[in-house]
C-alpha cells in the first residue's frame, strides 16, 4: 500500500481538525475596490427602505399632517392674515427631516442586534461602509419626503418668492442638515442597546423643532425659553431657509446654520466611527 507523504483532508467527522488535517486555505479575499462596498450597502439600505413601506409612508405622512394641522387648526389663531403657511413650511421641512432620520437609528440598532454585523466582520470590508449605506439611503428617503411636503405646501397656498439661486441655497442647506442629523441618529443607533431604545433616544431630538422659530415667532416665548430657542441649532437653519425662500435679510443665520451642521456632522461621524469600531471590531 502506497503512503501519501502530503497531508490530506480526512472526511471522518471523528477525526480532530488539526493543522495537518485542516483543508488548505484558498487565496485571501480581496477588499472591493474604490467605493464598491459603499455602493453595495447603499443599495441594501435602499431595498430595505422600499420593503419597509410603512416606515417610509409614515416619514412622509406625519410631516404633511403636521403642516396641515398647524396651517388649518392653529394658523388662524397664530396669524389671522392667512399667511401662516408661508411661515410654517420651513419649520415643517426640518421637522420632516427629523422624522425620516430617526428611522436610521432603528435600522442601525437592528443590524447590531441581529448579528448581521458579525457576518460582515468576516468579509474584507471597510468598517464605515455599513454606516455610509444607512446614511445615504436615509438622505434619499428624506429628500423624497421633503419634496412631497413642498408639493403639498404649494397646493395649500405656500408662495415662496425665491429665484433659482434661492431655491438652490435652501436645498443645499436642507440637505446638509439632513446629512448631519442622519449621522447623529446613526450614532445613536450604535449607542443604543436595542431598536426600542434607539427609537426612544431619537424621539427626544424630535422635540427640537417645537422649541425654535419653526412654528411660532421667538417673541411670543417666555424670555428663558426664547434664549434656549435662539441658541439651539434649528433656529438659524430655519431662519436661513426662510430668508432664502422669501428673499429676506438672513443676517448671520446662514453662517451659524452651516457651522452648526458641520459641527454636528463632525461630532456624529467621529462618535459613530468610535462606537462601530468598539462594538463591531476593527477590520
Amino acid at each position: 500500500m502506497t503512503t501519501n507523504a502530503h497531508p490530506h483532508v480526512s472526511r471522518d467527522p471523528r477525526t480532530p481538525v488539526t493543522a495537518a488535517t485542516r483543508a488548505p486555505a484558498g487565496p485571501p479575499a480581496r477588499a472591493p475596490r474604490g467605493l464598491t462596498a459603499e455602493a453595495i450597502f447603499i443599495g441594501r439600505s435602499l431595498r430595505h427602505s422600499a420593503r419597509d413601506a410603512e416606515s417610509l409612508l409614515m416619514s412622509i405622512a406625519l410631516p404633511v399632517m403636521l403642516m396641515l394641522m398647524f396651517t388649518f387648526v392653529f394658523g388662524g389663531a397664530i396669524d389671522p392674515t392667512g399667511e401662516y403657511v408661508n411661515y410654517v413650511v420651513p419649520g415643517t421641512i426640518l421637522t420632516c427631516a427629523g422624522f425620516g432620520a430617526a428611522t436610521t437609528a432603528t435600522f442601525v440598532a437592528n443590524d447590531m442586534k441581529l448579528g448581521i454585523i458579525d457576518r460582515f466582520r468576516t468579509m474584507p470590508l471597510r468598517a464605515g461602509a455599513v454606516l455610509t449605506g444607512h446614511v445615504v439611503a436615509s438622505l434619499a428617503r428624506n429628500l423624497l419626503a421633503t419634496a412631497v411636503v413642498v408639493v403639498v405646501a404649494l397646493l395649500i397656498g405656500f408662495r415662496p418668492e425665491a429665484g433659482v439661486l434661492g431655491w438652490l441655497g435652501a436645498f443645499a442647506l436642507i440637505t446638509l442638515w439632513i446629512l448631519a442629523i442622519t449621522y447623529l441618529f446613526a450614532a445613536i443607533g450604535l449607542a443604543a442597546g436595542s431598536a426600542e431604545a434607539a427609537s426612544g433616544y431619537g424621539f427626544i431630538l424630535l422635540f427640537l423643532p417645537y422649541v425654535s422659530s419653526g412654528f411660532v415667532p421667538l417673541e411670543t416665548m417666555p424670555q428663558w425659553l426664547r434664549v434656549v430657542a435662539e441658541v439651539q441649532p434649528l433656529t438659524p437653519v430655519i431662519e436661513a431657509v426662510r430668508a432664502l425662500l422669501f428673499a429676506g435679510d438672513a443676517g448671520w443665520h446662514p453662517l451659524w446654520a452651516v457651522l452648526w451642521c458641520i459641527g454636528i456632522l463632525a461630532v456624529a461621524a467621529a462618535w459613530g466611527a468610535w462606537l462601530f469600531a468598539r462594538k463591531a471590531g476593527r477590520r
